[in-house]
């Protein structure tokens, strides 16, 4: 097996930079275990697709270069047990892209998403494993159960996911604190509505006191109420003086 010492170095800069794509940018349902120490052995979990007998599951599988790579193909192999037509039961994997389809240009990438889709879509024709390939062909319920069965027993278990009362109760906290938020938003504009509501009464009181003071009888504004008296007083007193007046002038005939 080759080392990173016995790669040449355009090639170690092109995995390097693969292999940091693939941990930044991992490909749907694949993670990607790198050795730094050591690009010629790289390993990837593959979750097994949704719909088939692989299904939550979790398959460790290594891809093996040589120090021709990428002249030669990498070889492929499943670390975890698996019940599949193109692995064998030691592991080794049966795919064209790993052998007559080669293409120096492939990358690990593709690789690897061929693998996952081999999961997917086996073909039992060209069969590592005759018992599954048989199964598949003839009886895929038969198939279905024995390769769910292996699944169960050898392969890694998915991380399990947040409950959904977890799941519940983060979202009612998110909910109160977005409830009070929006609380605290509305506070200033509920202060707002009151003063507004304060201001109309107070100006409805003092629309409907003027009303008020307009049909009653108009009193004297405070500083004029003096003269007023003033104005009436000489009329007032006015009367007395004249009739004095026609009195003496009665006398004053009554003596003529």
């Amino acid at each position: 097996m080759a080392t990173n010492e016995n790669l040449p170095p355009n090639v170690i800069r092109q995995l390097a930079k693969e292999l940091k794509n693939l941990d930044q940018s991992p490909p749907e349902g694949i993670r990607v275990i790198v050795n730094d120490d050591d690009f010629t052995s790289i390993s990837a979990d593959i979750e097994g697709p949704g719909g088939t007998p692989y299904e939550n599951g979790i398959f460790r599988m290594k891809l093996v270069l040589s120090c021709d790579f990428p002249q030669t193909p990498p070889k492929g192999f499943f670390v975890t047990k698996i019940f599949h037509p193109n692995i064998s039961s030691r592991g080794e994997i049966c795919v064209n892209t790993l052998k007559k389809d080669w293409n120096p240009t492939h990358g690990l990438r593709h690789v690897l998403l061929v693998v996952r889709c081999l999961l997917i879509e086996p073909f039992p024709e060209s069969a590592l494993n005759e018992q599954a390939g048989k199964m598949l062909l003839e009886n895929y319920e038969d198939y279905a159960r024995h390769a769910r069965l292996y699944t169960s027993i050898h392969a890694l278990k998915p991380k399990s996911k947040p409950k959904s009362g977890s799941i519940s109760e983060s979202t009612t906290a998110v909910n109160v604190d977005q409830s009070s938020t929006n609380l605290g938003e509305t506070a200033p504009a509920a202060s707002t509505a009151l003063c507004a509501t304060a201001a109309a009464t107070a100006a409805t009181k003092v629309l409907g006191s003027n009303s008020q003071d307009q049909n009653a009888p108009a009193e004297p504004a405070v500083g004029t109420s003096a003269a007023l008296p003033k104005k009436e007083g000489p009329v007032v007193t006015k009367a007395p003086a004249d009739k004095k007046k026609v009195d003496a002038r009665k006398k004053s005939l009554k003596r003529l």
